[in-house]
């Protein structure tokens, strides 16, 4: 689509930003809660199983870029970001953890910052990732829910 026909059903980037976003299918790494062949404690490792090809994260790219909190997209970006930790919540709560809703806000700490220094560094930073969330996923989670 040319600059000209984008800029005829949008006011401007920002609006077209956040028509991308509300669009963009949140469905919260369903490829990886979804499955039923992992337990709990599987899946919540399984969110780590990130190429470190895969494009920055569209939420984190726009709420950076527009530096607006009041802005719709930097709205949608809160919202699909509290969806990741709930997720995340919800799998650690099934796993067992003791305290689910920090563990799901540690782990989408971890995400998200893997995924920004992977971007910044051009090198993998999931692996090392993955084995800071074992050791969170681990000591949260009682030995008797193992």
């Amino acid at each position: 689509m040319s600059k000209r026909t984008a800029y005829q059903h949008f006011a401007g980037k920002d609006e077209l930003v956040a028509e991308y976003l509300r669009r963009f299918d949140p469905s919260v790494l369903s490829g990886v809660f979804d499955r039923t062949d992992l337990t709990p404690r599987e899946r919540l490792l399984a969110a780590f199983d990130i190429p470190p090809t895969t494009p920055l994260c569209p939420y984190i790219a726009a709420a950076v870029e527009l530096n607006d909190p009041q802005h719709p997209a930097s709205q949608y970006a809160r919202d699909y970001k509290r969806a990741v930790a709930a997720r995340l919540a919800d799998t650690a709560r099934e796993a067992g953890a003791a305290d689910p809703e920090q563990l799901g806000e540690q782990l989408a700490l971890l995400l998200d910052g893997s995924a920004a220094r992977t971007r910044v560094l051009n090198a993998d930073a999931f692996p090392t990732a993955a084995a800071i969330a074992a050791v969170l996923i681990d000591n949260a989670i009682p030995a008797t829910a193992k």
